[in-house]
């Protein structure tokens, strides 16, 4: 059996049951969905763990339940995407890759959001090696999803701004096909520079429809109130000089800390 993750321990996932990543894409692959965050301390985060075992299992990767994420967020010279989220703009947008450090997989993904708000993710599949670039096949796809979208970016106006570094477990409900995530050990890098959540708090977000899920009903019986914090505008926010004071990074503030020392880099593929 794998041995568990730190963050697997202090979450108590050993006491869910399992789900394959086929379970959870049949039954909650959520491409089209609400999203609500919250900062929780671990010991709440463990408390809603345990809440959630009666109706919830946990992704569980060959006895592994939890994943190293590494993701290369992309913008523009004057970060667009950076200001549109901060400014609240009803067409905003990101463009990632996205590494699973664990199992050698990348993706490259488009997050916009449709006329109601809601989020909506399109995912293509690349080469490991591919990891933090944007190749043509992927410029591509990301051109035809930000004009379907009627966002006026181009994949050529676009290069790497920040990788954010973080362990998630997910967790699902398959019987409602909504599904929760929480993300710890979570950092923002950009140059020289990197900001760090607290290592006593995790970033939750629950995933499903409009209306809010009986894990968001848990979380506010825990004392969680759901929070606008995206990874991507955070690190920009603490790490780029210069950028306008916003309402992110004053929560930030109270969350993060940044340092001008670079973080070693992990393993971004598994070894041979």
């Amino acid at each position: 059996m794998t041995p568990a993750s730190p963050l697997a321990a202090d979450l108590g996932l050993a006491g869910l049951r399992g789900a394959t990543l086929a379970e959870v894409d049949a039954a909650a692959a959520l491409q089209h969905r609400t999203d609500r965050k919250y900062l929780l301390p671990l010991d709440r985060a463990r408390l809603l763990v345990d809440g959630l075992a009666g109706t919830h299992h946990v992704l569980d990767l060959g006895g592994r339940r939890t994943t190293s994420y590494l993701s290369t967020y992309f913008d523009t010279e004057r970060l667009g995407a950076w200001r549109a989220h901060v400014q609240r703009r009803r067409r905003r947008w990101k463009v990632r890759t996205r590494l699973y450090a664990e199992d050698g997989l990348c993706r490259v993904e488009v997050k916009t959001k449709d006329g109601r708000g809601a989020t909506v993710k399109h995912a293509l599949k690349a080469p490991a090696h591919a990891y933090g670039l944007l190749d043509d096949t992927a410029a591509g796809f990301v051109d035809d999803v930000l004009r379907g979208a009627d966002v006026d970016v181009t994949a050529a106006s676009l290069s790497p701004a920040a990788e954010i570094r973080y362990v998630r477990a997910a967790l699902a409900d398959l019987g409602h096909g909504t599904r929760v995530t929480l993300d710890g050990l979570l950092t923002c890098h950009r140059g020289d520079r990197t900001a760090a959540l607290d290592p006593g708090h995790v970033l939750v977000e629950t995933k499903g429809g409009a209306r809010p899920a009986p894990a968001d009903r848990l979380l506010l019986r825990l004392g969680a109130r759901p929070v606008s914090l995206s990874k991507y505008i955070v690190g920009q926010s603490l790490l780029t000089p210069g950028l306008p004071d916003n309402d992110v990074r004053r929560l930030a503030r109270t969350h993060f800390t940044a340092t001008a020392r670079p973080a070693p880099l992990p393993e971004r593929t598994p070894a041979a």
